[in-house]
Order: structure tokens, then sequence, then C-alpha cells
């Protein structure tokens, strides 16, 4: 993996790329490269069959009729299914991490089938969480941050665990956040998450090249990381 080209896939950015989470495939790809490694973003349209053979997957946010659309989508086209069947590395964001799991109830109060890649089901929560969001424990030492804007409240089954607990913010609804099954990552975080949160971007990026990997020394993702630090309590920092 290492000498070849790092194909990291940017799913249904027409209906999954709100908040700015299309960013996400960026940073995998500057990071990467950065460190010398061939890489590059595989936009995948939502008339276009999903690829079986990417590294990575990203799916962002989006609103509910483009969640349903999307998850439709993503079922009659199983590449990503198969992806990561195969260990490929998945990540999804808010409206990404719903339809990575079984089943998510709309507003409209049906019930819609998702791609079933992480145990999780999400019904809507009595109150829409809009705030800032702050996670410890889990995959990342250092706590992870980023805002949320959702009104899903998701409930983990045996196959998941968490990305993490809770410090600031609602997240999964009940003091967790987040969802992790393998090489499948779903969470709440917006920013885009691994613009914020450089650690978590690193461990996708050692699952899809199957190494640790060495320390990027780059002061503009210092500053703006320890700027989302400084403003948790001392006591989770």
């Amino acid at each position: 993996m290492a000498d070849s080209t790092v194909r990291i896939g940017l799913l249904l950015p027409e209906v999954l790329g709100t908040y700015g989470d299309s960013g996400n495939a960026q940073v995998l790809c500057k990071r990467l490269q950065w460190r010398g490694h061939e890489a590059e973003v595989v936009p995948v349209a939502l008339d276009s069959a999903v690829p079986s053979t990417l590294d990575v997957y990203l799916l962002g946010g989006g609103e509910d009729t483009a969640q349903v659309l999307a998850a439709r989508r993503l079922l009659a086209s199983p590449g990503l299914s198969r992806a990561a069947e195969s260990g490929a590395t998945v990540f999804g964001v808010c409206a990404g991490l719903q339809i990575l799991g079984t089943r998510f109830r709309g507003l409209d109060g049906a019930d819609h089938p998702g791609v079933g890649l992480l145990d999780l089901v999400t019904a809507p929560a009595p109150r829409r969480a809009v705030a800032e969001l702050a996670v410890v424990g889990g995959l990342i030492d250092t706590p992870l941050t980023g805002f949320e804007n959702h009104q899903g409240a998701s409930t983990l089954g045996e196959g998941s665990v968490p990305l993490g607990r809770v410090v600031r913010g609602t997240g999964n609804g009940d003091g967790t956040e987040g969802a992790v099954t393998g090489h499948v990552v779903g969470t709440y975080l917006h920013g885009p998450a691994l613009a914020r949160n450089p650690e978590l971007a690193d461990l996708l990026l050692s699952w899809v090249l199957g190494q640790d990997l060495p320390h990027l020394d780059i002061s503009e993702v210092d500053v703006l990381r320890s700027e989302r630090l400084a403003a948790l309590p001392r006591r989770i920092r």
C-alpha cells in the first residue's frame, strides 16, 4: 500500500456534504502527501456505481430527504458494503453515521434501512442538538472536538462500541458519541472532524496503510487544535 496511490472515496457529495464535511477527504489526502504517499480523492456521484476497490470511504452530513436518497443509493449499489467486508476504512459524519447503521427514522415517522455497517439505530430526539461537542475516551487518547447540528438519538447494539464519552454537547443522546465496528467509524462531529482532530485522521490512515505514521509538525494544524482544546475545561484537556 505504501508504494501505491491511496484512493479516498468521497461518497455522494451532492447530497452528503453539509457543514464542510467534504473537507475530510482533503485532510486525509494532504496528510498522506505530506508524508510522501501518493493519494487522490475520488468523488462518487449519486448516479455512479460505488466502487469496491477504494481504500477509504467518506460520508458527510445531509438533510433528511437527502439522507434517505443517499441510503437508498448505497443499498442499491453494494460497493461500499463489499469494500468494508474486505477491510476498507469507512468514516461517516452525522447523516453518514446514521446511514451506516441498520435503521433510521425520519422526521416523517417512517423507518428507513441503513447499510448495516454499524450496529446502530436512530430515531428523532425531542430537541435538536446544536452546540460544540467534545468527546473523551474511546479510540483517541486526547479529546475530540467538533460541532453538532442534528435531531437524531442513536442507540448502539452489541456489535458496535462508542467512539467516546460526551463531556460537552449531546452526541448519541445517552452520554456516548459515535460508533465503531472494526474499521468503520461514525460520529456527529462536524468541523470538518478530521481537520479539528488530526489524531483521528492519522488513526484512519494507519488502518489504510497498515502501519503507524510519523508525526507531522504543521504549525497551522497545531494552532487550530490548541484553540479548540483551550475552550474546554482544564480537567477535560
